[in-house]
């Protein structure tokens, strides 16, 4: 992982009195890597936790219907337990936004590392769900995507934050129509839903890494640095991962 150290001389301020735009550039490079780093990381714990979860609820499928689980995994997916699972990931998100002036580094840190564990069980239930096969294959087409898309975010000079308000706007939107289909239970709400959240989250993430960016030129000391590296990683991980579900439900081959 990159040497934060680096930031309380390389950051835009002292940057431009010291050894100008090269020196700037350099410490923005070591910031945007230390956020892809962190970002990396949290996937890579989710997917392992994701991954580990399945198998150690011993899933028996015939043809591609679940037969049965062990009592981990009917605990895990079918007793109440299911709905700690899934929305401690959202409380910790709430707690990470309230408390990040006053978390420390290594606090945050941590922190981020549960919320990516906690996913992973949550999203252990796409195994259930979909084919191993289809899985991979939306994974890599999600992260292809991101990284064209984050690299975009990067390198373009337009400002994004007008498109990003609108992209917020439609987040709410989604969370309100997902709501709804529960009750309505609409497949063809559910493919618009989808639709709509591949197109919504692929422009935020192109947005979220021009404002993380563009925090990086905010300044601040290199415990701030840190913090900020931890939470543009945690809102580029969650780009990456409603895009990988929305994705999912559009193009994944489910298993019944």
């Amino acid at each position: 992982m990159s040497n934060y150290d680096r930031f309380t001389s390389a950051r835009a301020g002292a940057g431009v009195a010291r050894s100008g735009t090269g020196a700037i550039d350099q410490g923005l490079r070591a910031y945007m890597l230390g956020v892809y780093n962190y970002m990396t990381l949290g996937l890579g714990v989710t997917g392992f936790v994701s991954l580990g979860a399945y198998l150690a609820s011993a899933p028996v499928f015939v043809g591609n219907h679940l037969v049965s689980v062990n009592g981990f995994g009917q605990a895990l997916y079918f007793s109440p337990l299911r709905w700690v699972v899934i929305f401690a990931p959202l409380l910790i998100v709430f707690g990470l936004s309230a408390g990040r002036d006053r978390m420390s580094v290594n606090a945050a840190r941590l922190t981020f590392l549960a919320f990516s564990a906690l996913m992973g069980l949550s999203l252990s239930t796409v195994f259930l769900v979909y084919t191993g096969a289809s899985v991979a294959n939306v994974f890599f087409i999600t992260a292809a995507s991101f990284a064209a898309l984050s690299l975009y975010g990067y390198t373009t000079r337009r400002d994004l934050s007008a498109m990003g308000s609108f992209l917020i706007m439609g987040v709410f939107g989604l969370i309100i129509a997902s709501l709804v289909n529960i009750f309505l239970h609409s497949s063809g709400l559910q493919w618009a839903i989808s639709v709509l959240g591949v197109g919504i989250f692929a422009g935020l993430t192109a947005y979220d890494t021009q404002t993380i960016k563009a925090n990086y030129y905010a300044g601040g000391a290199w415990e701030m640095s840190e913090k900020k590296s931890i939470f543009g990683a945690l809102t580029l991980y969650l780009d990456f991962i409603n895009m990988f579900q929305f994705l999912l439900m559009l193009f994944g081959d489910r298993r019944n």
